[in-house]
């Protein structure tokens, strides 16, 4: 099965700024069971996680952003720990859109 590629760039932007909340609201999560003490420390994974996610939006917003044909950042973290990461689907289709571009119909 391949993955679904953005189809404009305002879709593409708005999967990455999905991305920014999902990876703050899994470190609310983790804030949470750390106060509830079910939890020691963050796992090693998120930091860089959220640092790159939050990385590639702000490359966008300051348009310094281009598409590319290696894997992004934070590739190698979802796959070592994707099944740990409940938007890892996401994340591969930005890096999807990101190798491949966006997937424009073509017209006949």
């Amino acid at each position: 099965m391949s993955l679904r590629r953005a189809k404009s760039a305002e879709e593409y932007i708005e999967w990455v700024k999905n991305a920014v909340f999902e990876v703050d609201d899994l470190r609310d999560c983790y804030n949470y069971e750390l106060e509830m003490e079910d939890l020691t420390r963050y796992p090693l994974w998120l930091e860089p996680l959220e640092e790159s996610i939050k990385e590639l939006y702000n490359q966008m917003a300051e348009g310094r952003y281009h598409f590319g044909r290696e894997d992004l950042a934070f590739m190698e973290i979802v796959h070592r720990y994707g099944d740990q990461i409940p938007f890892h689907t996401l994340l591969k289709q930005i890096n999807e859109t990101h190798r491949k571009g966006l997937d424009v119909e073509e017209e006949a």
